[in-house]
């Protein structure tokens, strides 16, 4: 006996991706604000190498720059961590007919982004296959009017096979033809 729901857990932020270029983004940023301070001060603050003898103008105050900069995106990438933004789920419901699409998304009054679709409005799925020096790989629910919604989110990474058997078994449940879209 077939199941009347399926139901796709999405991961969102707190992947191992994230924390590494959180990590990395946090190291430089401090690294390279100790060597701007170090130019400033004419003090080694740095621990690595002297960079004490570095003009602060230009290089000086470029690092500083570069080290705000990085520090600044680091935290974001640790607050998007935290929020475990882009988390949540697919549903699809044969009993509602419907399609309910569900992620987490900044603190606020809409943190909770919940996205309905009838079965009836439901056109077609499209398997996203592009390959190059950024391989691609999604399910795209196709509506009757035209609109693509993308059911996974752009830096989940999986097998394509995988992904092309998700989006067969989809198909045949949502009883809707599959398109494979290959760039």
């Amino acid at each position: 006996m077939q199941s009347n729901k399926i139901r796709e857990n999405i991961i969102g932020s707190r992947n191992i991706r994230s924390f590494l270029t959180m990590t990395i983004l946090i190291l430089a940023g401090l690294g390279f604000l100790l060597a701007g301070a170090s130019s400033y001060l004419r003090i080694n603050t740095f621990i690595l190498t002297n960079t004490s003898e570095i003009k602060f103008i230009p290089q000086g105050i470029t690092m500083l720059f570069y080290g705000a900069l990085a520090l600044s995106l680091g935290f974001y990438n640790l607050f998007t961590i935290f929020w475990n933004i882009g988390s949540g789920y697919n549903e699809f419901s044969k009993e509602d007919q419907l399609v309910r699409i569900i992620r987490a998304g900044f603190p606020g009054k809409n943190r909770v982004l919940f996205f309905s679709y009838e079965f009836k409005n439901i056109k077609k799925l499209k398997f996203l296959n592009k390959r190059g020096l950024n391989p691609r790989y999604n399910i795209l629910l196709v509506l009757k009017d035209k609109r693509e919604i993308p059911l996974f989110p752009a830096q989940f990474l999986l097998n394509p096979a995988e992904i092309e058997k998700k989006a067969t078994q989809l198909a045949i449940f949502l009883k809707v033809p599959l398109e494979n879209y290959a760039q």
